[in-house]
């Protein structure tokens, strides 16, 4: 699994008056009116009508409900088209990320309003309504008024005067009606959690049943939260301390990750994978949640270290930086394209000891002599369900029967990478997901089934996960814990052979 992607804005919660759930738009937007400029000599000069921000973000929803597009590539690939500022492309990405985000709650809202109900509208029209009111609900510097209009000439380019009577409307009387707009305090606690904080009914009951009410809440409640960005430092090519003063020199704001040493958080400093410090390979962009994995792994340098499902590669990196870029790393992946991936992780940071290979994890014990490797991570296939923050899509497409395929897929990788760890080695079991089916009830199956492994139940001793669920040599992490990812991360050693 990856280690941390995604556009999601990183907007501060409103600590403000009024709505606590409203976000700050820190830009300005440049709304739908669009002027063609004037050249020197006075003239106008005709320019291609520029996408509004608005407009851009009703095309990628529209595309994500009809085709099924992935948010994040369909977004990205229309703001390269678009060339908005930097303050209209971030208002495009809050849109996207944040009406998929809050979907059904939304919708919950809008389904009062709308005559003829939302499922018979048109897929750009129910797009359409439902960035208006997440902009009226959650983003705090849009006066409605303005949100309103906007909504009515998109209506008017993109429909017909019927239309946008209708959004009008539509709009008006939920401004008019604000203090109905609330969710029913009586209501049962799984309704209630999944139309407060916007999740599938089946997934809040699942997670009551596995977590509890209050915990549950606190789990829906962090996945809406805007994820931080943090980065690793190359350890091969710098000090965080030494980073951090070059970084707070160009006027970033910085701190120390209190769960990653090799980590930094950034709260303001711009887009990081555009600095030379990016480029350089001083520094990965990757969440803290994803950092521990390594830290897991704990390869030392002249080992030999397999990585089974290693793209793009950066858990990968951050094993080759810990071993000081000496040892040999075997980074396999199902998909031949994404080998050039981890190579150019490699590359970018300066790590030789790296070699990307390609093919299926369940060959891996045909390719290579069993007992062979000192380090085994199996960062698994999973259902995702830790990284909702950065991919909202997640809990909209998943379903139980996923978690019930995925989880014969990881048993069954187990099992083949398991032989290929030598005697008194170390295994790492990972997914970005919460469910226990795939994290910690998997490796109590797996130790059932092969009793030459142990679990490390001392692994997190002395560390911020001590205080955390631990259970079978892992650790749950749950994504408001430390407003990271969503991940598991079990420890085991190989006792001794078959």
């Amino acid at each position: 699994m990856s280690g941390n992607t995604s556009g999601r804005s990183a907007n501060s919660p409103n600590k403000g008056n009024g709505n606590p759930n409203r976000r700050p738009y820190a830009g300005k937007s440049t709304g739908s009116k669009n002027t063609g400029s004037q050249s020197s000599g006075g003239a106008a000069r005709t320019e291609r009508p520029k996408t509004s921000p608005r407009a851009l973000a009703v095309k990628v929803l529209s595309a994500v409900e009809q085709e099924g597009a992935y948010s994040n590539l369909e977004l990205n690939r229309r703001l390269k088209e678009a060339e908005l500022s930097p303050a209209d492309a971030g208002l495009a990405t809050e849109l996207v990320y944040g009406t998929i985000a809050r979907l059904n709650t939304l919708d919950y809202f809008l389904e009062r309003f709308v005559a003829k109900g939302i499922a018979k509208l048109q897929p750009w029209v129910r797009s359409l309504l439902r960035i208006s009111v997440y902009q009226m609900m959650y983003l705090d510097r849009i006066p409605e008024h303005a949100v309103v209009s906007e909504a009515v000439n998109l209506a008017k380019k993109l429909g017909h005067q019927g239309i946008s009577g209708m959004v009008n409307g539509v709009l008006r009387n939920m401004i008019r009606s604000r203090d109905e707009l609330r969710i029913p305090d009586d209501l049962p606690a799984a309704e209630r959690i999944a139309l407060e904080h916007s999740h599938p009914q089946w997934m809040v009951q699942r997670w009551i049943s596995q977590y509890g009410e209050e915990t549950a809440e606190a789990i829906c409640k962090a996945n809406n939260e805007p994820p931080a960005v943090s980065v690793r430092v190359n350890t091969t090519m710098t000090t965080r301390d030494k980073l951090m003063r070059e970084m707070e020199s160009t006027g970033a704001v910085v701190e120390p990750s209190q769960i990653s040493p090799d980590g930094i958080l950034v709260r303001s400093g711009g887009n990081m994978a555009l600095t030379s410090w990016y480029r350089d390979g001083l520094f990965s962009v990757q969440d803290e949640s994803s950092m521990l994995v390594a830290e897991a792994v704990a390869p030392e340098e002249g080992q030999t270290v397999l990585d089974c499902c290693a793209a793009p590669g950066g858990k990968t990196a951050h094993m080759a930086e810990k071993m000081q870029d000496r040892g040999q790393i075997i980074a396999n992946d199902v998909h031949a394209h994404k080998r050039q991936l981890i190579m150019d992780q490699a590359n970018r940071l300066g790590l030789g000891c790296i070699d990307a290979v390609t093919g299926d994890a369940l060959d891996l014990d045909e390719r290579y002599p069993h007992a062979s490797f000192d380090r085994i991570l199996l960062d698994a296939p999973c259902s995702g369900l830790g990284v909702i923050r950065r991919k909202p899509d997640v809990k909209w497409t998943k379903s139980p029967e996923d978690i019930e395929d995925i989880s014969g897929l990881q048993r069954q990788l187990l099992d083949r990478v398991a032989p290929l760890l030598k005697p008194g080695g170390v295994l790492v079991y990972s997914t970005c997901t919460i469910e226990p089916a795939e994290n910690e009830l998997m490796v109590a199956d797996f130790l059932k089934r092969h009793p030459e492994y142990q679990a490390l139940d001392s692994a997190w001793a002395g560390t911020e996960m001590e205080k955390w669920k631990s259970v079978n040599g892992g650790v749950q992490i749950l994504p408001q814990y430390a407003h990271s990812d969503g991940f598991y991360i079990a420890r085991l050693t190989r006792a001794a052979d078959e």
